[in-house]
């Protein structure tokens, strides 16, 4: 990366009772749009408070354009922060609350309505400008309150899961809404959410973090499929780990013997091929075959124990050795043409090419 608009530089945050962010470094892009992943408590909403001045760090530094922001107080960084309750005004009219920055900046009155104005056309809200708050649904709250964040056209957006109140339906179209938005802006986005589905589908890059620390940072598919340790696996939600002895390599495959059988992995640079191992195959990457099928070789012997509808395809929990439970994402023809039912016998596969060898420290 050249240059980076907005630098996190070993960015501390202590308060009196727990220390939420843990010496940070992350560099990001002027126009890129990156989502700020982890468990409730791991410190990615801390990291969007102190990019906005809104709390001070205990170490480290935060620079918008080169320019470092110690000491520059909120109101000065031009960072607006879209929340999740959205913080809307309910005594002020819709055009009000949108231009309700701009009057802290000392904006003359009509140059302020004309701004607020032309953002709510922007998102689809002209015509209810002199409504109230109370008026609105819940998708045109939101906008009101990104129309609210935008109208000072800042260089840096933060968002803390914005869409996170709204049903499912609403979130959809408010993903594609922000997707426009930062496509034709070309602004940087900074955006916390919890579900891998609203960073899948609006992030360049996925920022993992546990415990204030940055576990990984990664394209969404990078992340996916090449998790850099246990945690981030194990957190994508949708990766089945198993852990081993290395007994030998050969022709650039370790062979992994677990409880649950033998493996070939391939190597990866920098990995040890000796002691302790383990490994990762996400869920569609799978082969489910009826029990008295053999299938390919290295193969697992396991029991459906569920499934469960998400979409375009189901997710099918199966039991194998050990009361370990693997999870395999099929199409809703594959799971009619098995059969598959809770009790179904089965058995499990896949492709050495398509396991990922995590470092040995995981």
């Amino acid at each position: 990366m050249a240059s980076p608009f907005l630098a996190l530089e070993a960015l501390d945050k202590q308060y009196p009772d727990h220390h939420a962010v843990r010496s940070i470094d992350l560099d990001i892009a002027a126009g890129e749009f990156v989502a700020i992943m982890g468990p409730s408590g791991c410190g990615k909403s801390t990291t969007l408070r102190l990019i906005a001045g809104l709390d001070q760090p205990s170490g480290g530094d935060i620079r918008i354009g080169g320019v470092s922001m110690r000491d520059v107080p909120a109101f000065q960084r031009n960072t607006p922060m879209v929340w999740q309750s959205l913080a809307l005004f309910p005594f002020m009219t819709v055009a009000e609350n949108v231009a309700f920055p701009l009057r802290m900046q000392k904006v003359g009155a009509n140059e302020r309505r004309r701004r607020a104005l032309d953002w709510l056309d922007k998102l689809g809200l002209a015509g209810m400008a002199d409504r109230h708050v109370s008026q609105l649904s819940g998708g045109q709250r939101q906008r009101v309150a990104i129309a609210r964040a935008l109208v000072t056209e800042p260089a840096v957006l933060l968002l803390d899961e914005p869409l996170s109140a709204l049903d499912a339906h609403l979130r959809v179209r408010m993903q594609t809404e922000l997707a426009r938005l930062h496509k034709q802006l070309g602004i940087t986005f900074v955006y916390v959410t919890h579900a891998q589905s609203e960073a899948f589908a609006l992030a360049d890059r996925i920022v993992i973090m546990s415990e204030g620390r940055i576990q990984q940072v990664g394209r969404p598919q990078d992340v996916y499929r090449a998790p850099a340790n246990a945690f981030v696996a194990e957190f994508m939600g949708m990766n089945n780990l198993i852990r081993g002895d290395v007994r030998g390599v050969q022709g650039g495959l370790l062979d992994i013997d677990s409880r649950l059988g033998s493996f070939k992995v391939p190597m990866v640079d920098g990995r040890s091929a000796v002691g302790k191992a383990s490994f990762v195959v996400a869920a569609d990457r799978i082969t489910l075959s009826a029990a008295n099928d053999d299938g390919p070789a290295g193969g697992i012997a396991g029991t459906v124990l569920g499934l469960e509808f998400v979409g375009s395809v189901q997710t099918v929990f199966v039991e194998v050795a050990d009361g370990i439970e693997f999870r395999v994402q099929k199409q809703q023809h594959e799971i009619e043409a098995l059969d598959l039912v809770p009790g179904r016998k089965v058995n499990l596969s896949w492709d050495p090419r398509h396991a990922w060898l995590l470092p040995q420290a995981a």
